[in-house]
This record gives C-alpha cells, structure tokens and sequence, in this order.
C-alpha cells in the first residue's frame, strides 16, 4: 500500500503512514466511518424506496393531464371531484378524451387471519387505453361484476400464490362481504400506505365501496389531440376550470408535485432526511475525533516541519490523505454492509429498496467531502501556532 500511494501522490505518504502506524486506531476508524456510511445508505434507501411507491401509481396510467381536487397533494388524498368537469374539459380544445378515476383502499382478511391493504383503482371498461401496456391488455375481462386484477407482488402473500392466475383459472377471494374474481394479475408490489394493487371497472369498484358516487371520482384522466403539447392544454383547462374547485396539471408534473410533498410536507420524508443528516454528522464528528487526536501526536513532528518552512498547505494535504485514506477505506465495508441489509429489509417489507449505482457514487463523494471537512478542522490548531510552542 505504502509503494501504491507513493505512486499516486508522489511523494512519501506521511498520512498513511501515520494512520497505519497505529493499526487498532486505524480499524476503529474505518468501522466509525463504515458505520456512518451505513446510516445514510439505510436512511437514503427508505428515502429512495418512498420515492419509487409514491411515483410507481403514475406509470400504470396512459394519460397526459390530471385534473384533481384543488386540496388534494398525493393521488389518495384530497376531496373528490365532480364528474361535470369532465364533460367541461371534453369541450376544451385540444382534449381528446377523459375518464374518470376511483381510488380507495381495500381491506382484505384472509382465511389464514391475516391483512392486506390494496390500493383499489375502478376505470370504466372502456377506458382501457388509459393504462399501461400490462394493464391494458387484460383490462377488458373486468367486463364482467365483481372481476379484478391483483398484484402478485402483494405483500404478505406466499411466494407464487399467484402464479397461472386467469380467466380460465381465476383467483377467488372475500373483501367487503363480496366475492371478487381475479382474472388476471400486474406487478407492482407494496408501499408505506398500501401493501399492494387492485384495478376493476367502476362498477365492481363502486359495488365494493358502496358509500361511494359515480358523480364524485378522485381525478380525471384527460388525453390530448396527437401532436399537441399537454402543457398548452393544461392553460386552456385552468382557464375554464374553477381554481377554488379543481387543479389541473400533466401526469408528469402530477408525480413530481405528489413526491414533493411527501418528501418534504410529509413526517416520513422529513424524518428520513434528518436521517440522512445525523448519518453525515456521526461520520464528520468521529473522523474529526481520530484526525485530531493524530495531529495532537505528532505535533513534535509537526513543528520540525514547521520549523523547517513548511507551510500550512503541506499540514492541510497531509490531513487531506489521512480523511481521504479513511474515507475510502470506511466506504466499502459500509457499502458491502449496506447491500446485505437492503436485501433482507427489502424480503421483510417488500419495499423496493436496490443500490443504484448513483447513490452509491453520491455517498462515495459526501463521505470523502465530509472526511475533508473533519481533517480541515483537526488541522485548525496548526495555522497559527508557534513551533517552540508546539515542543
């Protein structure tokens, strides 16, 4: 390793070979900073698998526009709307179709005792081309009263309990005090509000949730003429539509907007993201804890240095080595440890949690930066100080 940084640096690794020099400080400090790096990949991980369940819902509809209740911040919450928006916005030009979509949330106790959540979508039968490829191909069965699809990425279910799920083959089950027919299935899997999906007409939909209207959907789906920008549209609409009533934007800025008020309005994201915080300060105070009491050890060679001409520079960059040495060799136990967990985190709770080649690039990056800030500080001692002080 010596020969290695010798090459790298090109010169004499004074900061490797201080930090070695002392090899039970040397493993203390890596597992302080793997320890830190394994904060905020837990923490950055939960954050992440909340972004990818609150987007996952937008990516099984085909539309461009969205119109929702002007309090309505996620796709589940909010007042309904009224289905005479819909035929208002059919009058826009531009708009080519609408539908309206039902959304609530099933109960389902199973035989064995126990509970899953599904996020119950109800589309009209012949809105098919409102959803996503999968979806859409298998939608037309929900013809028929009480016929769904279910994921079979549901949690809590058995592995393959799912599997060769058909019309010929359907998957009967109890919810509501109806029995419902799965026809067919999606994959979506589990999130912090729903342990999986459901999609069935409006009929069955409004059979189910009999408290429910067909003249109070939760939003509208709206497709635009071919060749027009839905952002135009999106003007047009706002221009009709009561604002103290309804908001209207593109599926895409739907999405963005619901996952910025879950990650910063919401106490989950919040919370996470403080995570991450506690995550950046551990590792800063515990490097900053082994680098300054290195520099408190050699401050006789410090001062030879000092007194030889060296200027503050050559203490930073000596440091430097020391913080960036650290920080690499804390990151790979911290990123081989971080794996391991967000598989077993993810088989316990279904959550989609899978280290992503940016995310361990931006930890990388805020480990080595956060090591440099703590080495720039356990250096602070040194700027001004005399060297017959220092002996």
């Amino acid at each position: 390793m010596t020969r290695l940084l010798t090459f790298v640096f090109g010169r004499l690794p004074i900061g490797w070979l201080q930090l070695s020099h002392n090899r039970t400080r040397l493993l203390a400090a890596i597992a302080g900073v793997a320890f830190a790096n394994l904060l905020v990949f837990v923490q950055m991980g939960i954050l992440g698998a909340l972004n990818s369940t609150t987007t996952a819902p937008y990516a099984l509809f085909d539309a461009d526009i969205m119109v929702s209740s002007a309090d309505a911040n996620t796709l589940t919450d909010g007042s309904n709307v009224a289905r005479q928006w819909l035929f208002q916005a059919l009058g826009v030009p531009g708009v080519a179709d609408g539908a309206p979509l039902f959304i609530a949330n099933l109960e389902w106790q199973r035989t064995d005792g126990t509970f899953s959540t599904l996020q119950t979508f109800g589309l009209g039968t012949d809105s098919a081309h409102f959803l996503s490829g999968e979806i859409a191909d298998g939608f037309h069965a929900l013809i028929l009263e009480d016929t769904v699809l279910i994921d079979r990425s549901t949690r809590g279910l058995p592995a393959g309990s799912l599997d060769g799920v058909s019309s010929a083959e359907p998957f009967l089950f109890e919810a509501n005090d109806r029995t419902l027919s799965a026809v067919g299935t999606l994959d979506v899997g589990g999130g912090f509000s729903a342990d999986g999906t459901l999609f069935a007409s409006d009929q069955t939909f409004l059979r189910l949730f009999n408290a429910r209207s067909s003249s109070a959907p939760n939003h509208i789906l709206l497709k635009v003429d071919e060749g027009i920008d839905p952002g135009v549209i999106v003007e047009r609409l706002r221009d009709v539509l009561p604002a103290d009533s309804v908001k209207v934007e593109t599926l895409a800025g739907a999405a963005a907007a619901d996952l910025s008020y879950q990650t910063t309005e919401r106490p989950t994201g919040i919370i996470f993201g403080f995570g991450v915080l506690i995550g950046v300060l551990v590792g800063i105070v515990i490097v900053y804890q082994i680098l300054s009491t290195d520099v408190a050890d050699h401050l006789r060679e410090y001062a030879t240095f000092k007194a030889m001409g060296y200027d503050q520079k050559f203490f930073l960059g000596i440091v430097f080595e020391e913080a960036v040495i650290l920080a690499l060799f804390g990151f790979v136990p911290g990123l081989l440890a971080s794996i391991g967990l967000y598989a077993g985190m993810s088989a316990a709770t279904g959550l989609p949690m899978v280290m992503e080649f940016d995310l361990a690039i931006a930890v990388l990056s805020g480990t080595v930066l956060a090591c440099s800030i703590s080495g720039a500080i356990a250096t602070r001692r040194l700027a001004g100080a005399d060297p017959a002080d220092l002996f």
